[in-house]
């Protein structure tokens, strides 16, 4: 996409600035001690609020007399020259955008850079497909509407300043993640623009400047322990149960165990395949393109086999998991989280962001500490890098208390290997001094 005319213009408000040609008298100063051409001139200056100021500016030539003296029609000629840019229109006038001329970037406007982000990117479907996901598009929306256009929209990019951005990112995101994001945004509405040839490669990203502080979160990352975990358990049945196990075993997101139909399992060979997923009803592609994936379920497969024989609906697209009133349509996740909710409390453990993503959460941590590395728990959990794999992982106590002691049973057979050595050595001087 190549900015067209209107585009730009669009973009600055439809700023225009009025075609000066100027041709003023050259005059020569002799009233101060020394001798020189000047002009004055008008210079029309476009200030961020979009409105136009007049100036009246001095320029001196050179010197009228002496060895190197200018005659005056040399001082028109070079009068001429300065003026030949001025006399043409300003690269922020609508002329200019006719003429093809590259648009100042400090002139745009912000809030319209963001609805042509929105309308062309975030909500644009190709093929009857949407661009990104039904959950990011929501959230970009969410992000834009609330926080970042009422503070932004009218300002121009010449206006943003690093510590104005960074004071209100720190007033108004409630959290590191929000903040992050926030600043991801805009920074993606301008990244994209550089992209659409509407600001040039040239253009420094403001974003690129703000710094974030050290990272926080506002709930503590917290997974139940294998007890807790069991005891939880015991207390659902069918559907949840099975849910909430596969969300433990198979490491699957919430949104994805409820958007599996039959056509995506698979009893023989004990796996699912995740190539949907379904986020407030709607069915979408998963969250990245490394979600889409085949995850073994084990032991769940005769589970499976029970609770699908029990199915309304045996066709390949119904759902696994489908409303009770209503087998056409998958389950709601706020319906799963009650349950757990309500099990939790009962056992005395629940707590704030307990859901079947904090089992997910466990499933990539216990994962590891059974012998996985990073990069396989990192592909099983359909992760976009082994870094976000990082920020899943919980080493909790028991296991810190495992290798702690696996450290000190090295050290202590260590020092049991050189007690031996030592030992060894004193019965040899011993049998040594005992022999002579």
């Amino acid at each position: 996409m190549r900015a067209d005319k209107g585009t730009l213009l669009a973009l600055t408000g439809g700023v225009r600035l009025v075609q000066r040609v100027q041709r003023p008298k050259v005059h020569e100063r002799q009233d101060r001690g020394t001798h020189y051409w000047f002009f004055r001139y008008r210079v029309d200056e476009l200030l961020p609020d979009g409105s136009v100021k007049t100036k009246r500016k001095f320029h001196t030539i050179g010197p009228s007399r002496g060895d190197r003296a200018l005659t005056k029609r040399n001082a028109e000629a070079e009068r001429d020259r300065v003026l030949a840019g001025l006399n043409a229109p300003s690269t922020r006038s609508e002329a200019a955008v006719a003429d093809n001329q590259p648009i100042d970037p400090g002139m745009i406007i912000f809030g319209k850079l963001a609805d042509l982000w929105r309308k062309d990117y975030v909500e644009r479907q190709v093929g009857g497909k949407a661009l990104i996901a039904a959950s990011t598009r929501a959230k970009y929306a969410s992000h834009l509407e609330n926080h970042i256009l009422p503070r932004w929209r009218d300002k121009r990019l010449c206006e943003f300043r690093t510590k104005d951005i960074v004071d209100w990112l720190q007033a108004t995101g409630a959290s590191w993640y929000a903040m992050d994001d926030l600043r991801n945004i805009m920074s993606g509405i301008l990244t994209k623009a550089i992209e659409w040839e509407i600001l040039p490669d040239s253009y420094a990203n403001p974003m690129r400047r703000v710094k974030l502080p050290p990272k926080w979160s506002v709930r503590e990352k917290r997974i139940l322990s294998e007890d807790e975990t069991v005891a939880v358990l015991s207390r659902l049945e069918d559907p949840f149960l099975l849910i909430n196990e596969t969300c433990i075993s198979a490491g699957a997101r919430i949104s994805e165990v409820l958007g599996l139909q039959l056509r995506h399992l698979d009893l023989v060979a004990g796996i699912i395949s995740i190539d949907q997923r379904n986020w407030h009803q709607n069915i979408d592609k998963p969250k990245t393109q490394k979600s889409k994936r085949k995850l073994a379920i084990g032991s769940l497969a005769s589970r499976y086999q029970s609770w699908i024989a029990g199915l309304a609906e045996q066709h390949p697209d119904a759902w696994i998991f489908p409303q009770a009133g209503d087998p056409t349509k998958p389950m709601w996740d706020s319906t799963v989280r009650v349950e757990l909710h309500a099990a939790a409390a009962a056992e005395g453990c629940d707590f704030p962001g307990l859901g079947p993503h904090s089992f997910r959460r466990a499933n990539i941590t216990w994962r590891q500490e059974v012998g996985a590395s990073s990069i396989e728990a990192s592909k099983i959990a359909g992760h976009a890098s082994v870094r976000m794999t990082e920020e899943y992982t919980v080493v909790q106590l028991k296991r810190q208390e495992e290798l702690t002691r696996r450290i000190q049973d090295k050290l202590a057979k260590a020092k049991r290997r050189l007690t031996g050595r030592k030992v060894i050595e004193l019965k040899k001087q011993n049998t040594v001094t005992i022999a002579s």
